[in-house]
């Protein structure tokens, strides 16, 4: 039997190790208990101090979730759960929240941040919708405040986990496309987590899909949208959560990397990890990734 490529020997090492790092960040945060959530925080945090949060959305799913995951919390304290039509700033002061979870929608998202922030409260958004100019005005206005926001495109683990191995194998496959798949009522397309992955890869491999195809779109669109060069394809219909493909080509051969969201539920872990470390930032921090600083 002839023995693998060192580089793919390489690539297997590196997903061995990565997993290892992520799972080993969470446990020193989490374990289990009866009620699914990671729930009792392993540490001792007697000496900390209570944190007010606000789940902004609170009447969509996520923020739902999110609501229930923060009651499990000992030493998180949920001081409101509101809704896009509701007032955000007169919230904050009076019950002196000092983290805002936003889960609302691409139309108010940055809006809803800039309150937060003018507030001198933290932001963590799970809401996507803010474009990269809207990123570098946000983390310039929590600087100067002296806040943290987080935006995260997909609080998954897994989903943190496919991007990191997807740049990874873009080293040494030189064609890549992502498909997206999520419920049918999500507001915009392509996700967040299809953007970051692109990035991701270019910021890896800047020449992937760098020759051309000779081909010719017979219905507008249907090769999809891209970003940084790669294809973009974006499903929307009933009976998903959150689903994502990224499929790159070499001679003879082609690599899928897939991550499946079965439940809400798997956002919860990351969600608590973000709102226990944004006290430790000012600025903005971009991504789950960066949270857990692989």
């Amino acid at each position: 039997m002839r023995h693998a490529p060192h580089r793919y020997q390489h690539f297997k090492l590196f997903i061995a190790i990565t997993i290892v790092k992520i799972f080993e960040k969470l446990v020193l945060e989490f374990e289990f208990n009866d009620n699914k959530h990671f729930k009792y925080p392993i540490h001792s945090q007697v000496e900390e101090i209570m944190v007010n949060v606000i789940v902004n959305g609170a009447l969509g799913k996520m923020g739902q979730e999110s609501v229930n995951a923060i009651l499990g919390q000992p030493d998180l304290n949920l001081v409101a759960s509101i809704d896009r039509d509701d007032d955000l700033q007169k919230t904050i002061e009076k019950t002196q929240a000092s983290v805002v979870i936003d889960f609302t929608h691409p139309s108010c998202v940055k809006s809803n941040a800039i309150r937060t922030i003018n507030a001198g409260c933290h932001a963590i958004i799970g809401t996507t919708g803010l474009s990269e100019l809207d990123l570098h005005e946000l983390d310039n206005l929590a600087r100067q405040a002296a806040v943290g926001i987080m935006v995260i495109p997909n609080f998954a683990v897994g989903a943190v986990l496919l991007m990191k191995f997807a740049a990874e194998a873009a080293k040494h496959m030189p064609k890549v496309e992502i498909i997206e798949f999520h419920h049918d009522k999500k507001a915009d397309a392509p996700s967040g987590t299809a953007i970051k992955t692109a990035e991701f890869i270019a910021n890896t491999n800047s020449q992937v899909n760098c020759v051309a195809l000779d081909e010719t779109e017979l219905i507008t669109g249907c090769r999809g949208g891209r970003k940084h060069n790669i294809p973009i394809h974006s499903i929307r219909l009933p009976g998903y959560v959150a689903s994502q493909e990224v499929i790159m080509g070499g001679i003879g051969q082609t690599l899928t990397i897939r991550h499946d969201t079965i439940s809400r539920e798997s956002f919860m872990p990351g969600v608590i990890l973000c709102v226990r470390k944004i006290n430790q930032i000012t600025g903005l921090v971009y991504g789950l990734e960066n949270v857990l600083e692989l």
